[in-house]
């Protein structure tokens, strides 16, 4: 139990700091919207979130370019660059075009759902009887966003549905990934999601937004997805996507009280009922847990780690066994019981 709560601990700083800055995007991307498309906004974004994390991968000359990665991290990167960086965020962009922002907001927490289900049946990630009364709670709320919005609404919630599913496949990509550090991973799927989709939005659509909408486009990429995919990358490598996602989804309310302050959206009393059965329904996700004998057989890989665990166990002169750093490094074969979630060291069936 100590090592659980200890990645905990660790782990939930990088979850909260990266839902403030990703509830944020969604009112941001609402008013950008009006003078730049859904591709070119898209774009723009994850071009800015390439920049933000360029300047850390510079300082500390953390570069190693995707082709010297392990060929299944080169795949994994792959499937998250177009899941994640090309498809997710232009279907999201097309859905906050046709419905409220903070509806949008709240839809959002479908990429919970998502990331859990996709772990169950996919990925062979634990979810028990809490899990799955959570995930039903979170398909309800969206069905009652969907009543509210009216027409648009249902395209609106398919589309930013399509959105979260993509964001669920790059979750578990994501947090498989090693041999690479966040900054980096996040610097590759910004900017080559970025070149794609701004090219093709340019193609499609002229681009005739004013400069300042330009840079404000990659100032809030910056923030919103280079800093915060960074940090939620940290996270999930910490604690698994799943449960990384369950204090994430806690951006969602943050795009609603900034979408009513920044946009002047009223909140309706159908997102009000909604937001309530989601904090239930997160509340039920986040008691599911497990414990039960595993094993590990021998690995090497490079991820962010600290030693007061019992799977890092390689010592460093001067270095205090708890404190974050990341290296190539090797996994003796062992076999323990402790309560434990789907992370980097865990992503077996039960």
């Amino acid at each position: 139990m100590q090592n659980a709560r200890h990645s905990v601990r660790y782990a939930l700083p990088f979850a909260l700091i990266s839902a403030a800055l990703f509830g944020a995007a969604t009112p941001a991307s609402k008013l950008l919207l009006e003078s730049l498309s859904a591709f070119q906004l898209a774009g723009l974004l994850y071009l800015g979130a390439a920049i933000g994390v360029l300047g850390g991968m510079l300082k500390r000359r953390s570069w190693r370019p995707p082709w010297n990665m392990p060929a299944r991290s080169r795949k994994l990167l792959l499937g998250a660059v177009f899941f994640g960086g090309i498809l997710g965020p232009v279907l999201l962009m097309l859905g906050l075009q046709l419905a409220s922002a903070s509806s949008v907001s709240l839809w959002l927490n479908l990429e919970l759902v998502a990331t859990a289900i996709l772990g169950r049946l996919i990925f062979n990630d634990h979810l028990g009887k809490y899990g799955w009364f959570g995930v039903a709670g979170v398909v309800t709320a969206g069905m009652l966003l969907s009543v509210g919005e009216g027409a648009a609404g249902l395209w609106s919630g398919l589309l930013v549905a399509g959105a979260c599913t993509c964001w669920g496949v790059d979750n578990h990509f994501t947090a498989l990934i090693d041999g690479i550090t966040p900054a980096q991973s996040t610097f590759w799927k910004g900017s080559v999601a970025g070149v794609v989709n701004l090219t093709i939005g340019a193609f499609a659509d002229p681009v005739t937004a004013s400069g300042f909408a330009v840079l404000s486009a990659l100032a809030v990429g910056m923030l919103a997805y280079g800093a915060s995919i960074t940090l939620y990358i940290t996270a999930a490598q910490g604690m698994g996507a799943t449960r990384a996602q369950m204090f994430f989804a806690s951006a969602p309310f943050i795009g609603v009280a900034l979408s009513a302050l920044i946009l002047g959206e009223s909140i309706t009393p159908i997102q009000i009922v909604a937001a309530g059965l989601l904090a239930i329904s997160l509340g039920l996700l986040f008691r599911d847990q497990h414990q039960h004998a595993h094993e590990h057989e021998a690995l090497s890989h490079e991820h962010t780690h600290s030693h007061d665990d019992d799977h890092h166990n390689h010592e460093h002169e001067g270095l205090e066994r708890s404190k974050r750093h990341s290296h190539w490094h090797d996994h003796e074969p062992v076999e323990h019981s402790h309560p434990h979630w789907p992370d980097l060291h865990h992503r077996h069936g039960h």
